[in-house]
């Protein structure tokens, strides 16, 4: 299996060195892994830490491919923050490197990071969520150069409310337009891990097995593995539990990326 969602410590939210992370994933048996470092620009609340110099992330990560090489596949990814407002100049750096994978994600609403929890107050969840499904249909339609959509879900992470599920039966139309767009861009979906991290509060994928479910219903096949690490102990974390779910939901393969060329692995 292939991890396809790693961050490493050119993204400022995290201290993993590439080379430890490889350590873990080449001591896990897994076949490969990709860095998908962050690019958000026009981030709130701004810190120079989270500016990449994707000059130098784009060289460490092929002389990581050759150091590495007959171990274990080293890919080179990113995950772009999408606001709408950023969108050309997101572009802009994606098509300047030679990048195996491009995640995107939503991470800002309305200018705020579901993180700090402003983004919450006032709101409640069903406003919380419709806004949020809304910002990633957004996304998906003004944004098209990217390979998968991330952690569908992602606000669950952050919220306090009593029930933090995002599931189909709730917001079923708002799914539907976004599945839908990815499918007819011949794009697909990630199945994030993290929501089975201790202490996540979540106990289960990101996005829920029933998006999983509606995403193969409509004919979607693309979709792959990520565990969003930021630490070596997050790698692949309960990827056995989500490739038994994506198999008993009838996927057949698990997806990675290699120079934008989607690459199918049987289950």
């Amino acid at each position: 299996m292939f991890d396809c969602h790693v961050h490493s410590s050119f993204s400022g939210d995290s201290e993993m060195h590439p080379d430890d992370a490889i350590s873990q994933a080449i001591h896990l048996g897994l076949q490969g892994i990709a860095f998908t470092d962050h690019l958000d620009i026009d981030y709130p609340d701004f810190d120079e830490k989270f500016l990449i110099d994707f000059k130098k992330y784009s060289q460490t990560m092929d002389d990581l491919k050759d150091k590495y090489s007959g171990k274990l596949k080293v890919l080179k990814g990113i995950e772009v923050g999408i606001q709408p407002h950023v969108v050309d100049e997101t572009r802009k750096t994606v098509e300047s490197y030679d990048f195996d994978m491009v995640i995107a994600s939503v991470h800002i609403i309305d200018k705020m990071d579901p993180y700090t929890g402003k983004y919450f107050i006032g709101k409640s969840k069903n406003e919380a969520f419709i806004r949020y499904l809304e910002c990633i249909l957004d996304s998906v339609t003004l944004f098209h150069n990217f390979d998968v959509i991330g952690h569908i879900g992602y606000i669950r992470r952050y919220c306090n409310y009593d029930d933090r599920s995002l599931s189909y039966k709730d917001y079923g139309d708002l799914v539907d337009s976004i599945l839908k767009t990815v499918i007819s861009k011949g794009k697909g979906i990630e199945v994030n891990t993290s929501g089975f991290r201790p202490g996540s509060g979540l106990g289960t994928t990101i996005p829920e097995i029933d998006i999983i479910k509606r995403y193969k219903e409509l004919g979607g096949e693309i979709i792959c593995l990520g565990s969003d690490a930021h630490y070596p102990e997050h790698i692949a974390l309960s990827f056995d539990k989500a490739r038994d779910l994506l198999s008993t939901v009838g996927f057949r393969y698990i997806t990675h990326f290699e120079k934008r060329k989607a690459v199918f692995d049987a289950i």
